[in-house]
């Protein structure tokens, strides 16, 4: 099985390395990562600028590639151009912090394997909550199950997942952690700055990464996680409101000038 493998840190990220140790198990890994970490930047392409490429390798292993580009670039010139043949699995991450509830819509690391998916692969975005002793190695072993199971027991069609593994699954004895498929959270938050001056006296604004809210009464990726599940959540990119078509139609919408 070939396997690309992208994310959103940057080619020499720990969790990066620690996916690719891992997934070697169970394909052919390419690397195909952003010379330089890109976290936030969603599905954002470049097209105003040349994408440049370098090989990079591990003692005499080429590892793939560094991109100097998005997650999304990385996923779309793999496929396209630098694997020898269509990869079966796109892969994307570990990302150094969750990427659940609405931070899915900001996501360098799920805007990778949504471009895996436009292409028809099924591909997986996995994340690890953001700790100073993160156990990266014991997090890709986990998500490399996860990942083994999904492959097995999906249907034909390509999929697109969203894992998330909170730090205190990542301590408990082998076969203790447990995982639940939930749905994304999707309460706002995260709107609150602080207001500050600059040494030139020029206003500038510092976003206080405020908590999550308290959650309703189903259970989601975020309040899942709060508990210490690993959580799985299927996504799909195609962000058309189908109920609201049929209710259109009979407004008979019209140019008037």
């Amino acid at each position: 099985m070939k396997i690309l493998l992208a994310n959103d840190d940057g080619i020499y990220a720990p969790g990066l390395a620690a996916m690719e140790k891992a997934l070697r198990a169970i394909g052919d890994v390419t690397v195909i990562a952003p010379a330089t970490e890109q976290s936030g930047v969603g599905h954002s392409i470049t097209f105003l600028s040349p994408l440049v490429c370098k090989e990079i390798y591990d003692g005499d292993r080429r590892r793939g590639y560094a991109v100097e580009g998005s997650p999304a670039d990385c996923v779309k010139l793999g496929v396209v151009e630098l694997m020898d043949g269509r990869p079966d699995l796109i892969v994307s991450g570990i990302n150094g912090g969750l990427n659940a509830g609405i931070n899915v819509l900001y996501s360098g690391t799920v805007g990778a394997a949504i471009e895996g998916a436009f292409f028809g692969i099924t591909s997986i975005a996995v994340s690890l909550e953001w700790n100073e002793h993160a156990q990266f190695d014991r997090a890709a072993e986990m998500a490399r199950q996860i990942i083994s199971q999904i492959l097995e027991h999906k249907s034909n069609s390509p999929r697109l997942y969203n894992l998330n593994i909170p730090t205190p699954a990542t301590k408990l004895p082998p076969g203790k952690a447990e995982l639940k498929v939930v749905p994304m959270g999707v309460a706002r938050y995260g709107e609150h700055f602080i207001k500050r001056k600059d040494p030139r006296n020029r206003d500038y604004y510092w976003a206080t990464g405020d908590p999550p809210p308290e959650h309703g009464e189903e259970e989601t990726d975020l309040s899942a996680l709060e508990k210490g599940y690993l959580t799985l959540t299927p996504l799909h990119f195609d962000m058309t409101e189908r109920a609201q078509i049929d209710e259109m139609k009979p407004w008979n919408l019209k140019v008037l000038d």
